[in-house]
């Protein structure tokens, strides 16, 4: 009896999906999914392409998450017509994981922590940061509305088999850097479009080492190095972090020995300091002590990418007893109304409002240019967010800096851009 090939990661997890024993990079293939997602700006587009299809119910009503927050809370009318639109389907369909202002959050931060993504999991959003759930070990890629649509009417999807890339990380990490100064670095090393349609499998000692809320991070920012999807071991903490979580049963799929990768990258994270992606690419990396004189006008910290527990309390533990320089606008922004709740519990959103920062309630908002922190003209943001591309966060001549939640703060307080020992 002949043995099939080994396999990533991301072959096996597809493979189970497509009720196959194996798959070949490259094969187009028709696979099941666990979930589907979708935001208050994309989810209309797909709700019109799913009206097209003709059907009159959902494939699993359990099985699709809608959650307003990009502009949620209503920013305007044209907004509130998004999210009423967003809000009757979910009506209409009986869709049970529609999240209403008030008890959702980010979908990023929201639905791991919901249980909803789970390992093993195949899992498509109308998103691109849909690869966030690589963290729990579930192949998790972003989608158009129109191929959501059919998602969501029938619970299948098509696509390319990816290659992957290994990446080993070696080392422990400095102070105060965590898993956003290991993905800029590592953007840094391969560009924008490095693993451009393909997976990147996150291991090594240092991501075994890594908090949930760190691999989150890494997981979140795969989409900036053009990967389909970012994944990570499937080990004792997640298994921690799931077992309270789960909504249902599930599966996790770990690579084959002897797979085959289309490169392995091996990083010193022992090596790796505080981390700034300078404008206009998250590739545009650079270590904080080449960054120079940056003076900065407002710093975020929050979004899919920063805004959960571990990076409030970086945040809360820098700006606790100082106060933000009275040239820059802090906004902080939880990931979840959870995540709200407990910095409320436990001091830091004190921290962060006697500092002179502004506590918000969860939302998109400032990271796509939406709302609570568009840039004018000239302005300059150092931002815990994803994207610095041009316009990305307002004004076509305003300019953002990306960096990890301890450096953000630190430059809140300083004025210009620095880590938190400068302070």
């Amino acid at each position: 009896m002949t043995s099939q090939p080994a396999m990533t990661m991301a072959q096996k997890i597809l493979a189970a999906h497509a009720g196959r024993d194996h798959l070949a990079v490259g094969e187009l293939i028709d696979a099941q999914v666990d979930m589907v997602l979708a935001n208050d700006i994309t989810a209309p587009i797909a709700m019109v392409e799913f009206a097209k299809l003709g059907v009159d119910r959902v494939f699993d009503r359990a099985r699709i998450a809608l959650v307003p927050d990009h502009f949620a809370p209503n920013k305007d009318i044209k907004s509130a017509e998004q999210c009423k639109a967003m809000r009757e389907f979910a009506r209409r369909y009986g869709i049970l994981n529609y999240f209403e202002v008030g008890r959702m959050g980010i979908e990023h931060a929201l639905l791991p922590e919901k249980g909803l993504v789970l390992p093993g999991d195949v899992v498509v959003g109308a998103d691109s940061h849909t690869c966030t759930y690589g963290a729990v070990g579930a192949f998790a890629t972003g989608m158009g509305s129109t191929d959501i649509a059919v998602a969501m009417a029938t619970g299948r999807i098509w696509m390319r088999v990816p290659e992957t890339i290994r990446f080993v990380y070696r080392g422990a990490l400095r102070p105060w850097v965590g898993g956003k100064d290991l993905i800029l670095h590592t953007i840094g090393l391969i560009g924008v479009d490095g693993a451009r349609y393909q997976a990147m499998e996150f291991t090594g000692e240092t991501i075994d080492a890594l908090t949930m809320d760190d691999r989150f991070t890494m997981a979140n920012m795969a989409i900036e190095a053009g990967a389909k999807a970012g994944l990570f071991p499937v080990d004792a903490k997640t298994e921690e972090y799931v077992a309270e979580r789960a909504v249902r049963p599930y599966r996790p799929y770990a690579a084959d020995p002897g797979a085959e990768y289309v490169r392995t990258v091996e990083i010193d994270a022992s090596a790796v300091e505080p981390v700034v992606a300078f404008p206009h690419l998250p590739s545009n990396a650079r270590p904080l002590s080449q960054v120079g004189e940056v003076r900065i006008d407002q710093a975020v910290i929050g979004s899919c990418t920063n805004g959960r527990w571990k990076d409030l309390v970086e945040a809360a533990e820098v700006l606790r007893g100082r106060q933000v320089h009275p040239d820059v606008r802090c906004i902080i922004i939880p990931g979840t109304q959870a995540i709200y709740q407990r910095a409320v519990r436990e001091g830091l959103a004190e921290a962060f409002v006697e500092a002179g920062a502004v506590f918000s309630t969860p939302t998109c908002g400032p990271c796509l240019g939406g709302y609570m922190g568009v840039l004018a003209a000239g302005e300059r943001c150092i931002s815990t967010t994803n994207r610095n591309f041009v316009g990305r966060m307002g004004h076509v001549e305003s300019e953002v800096y990306l960096a990890g939640p301890a450096v953000a703060a630190a430059s809140a307080v300083a004025g210009r851009i620095v880590g938190p020992d400068a302070l």
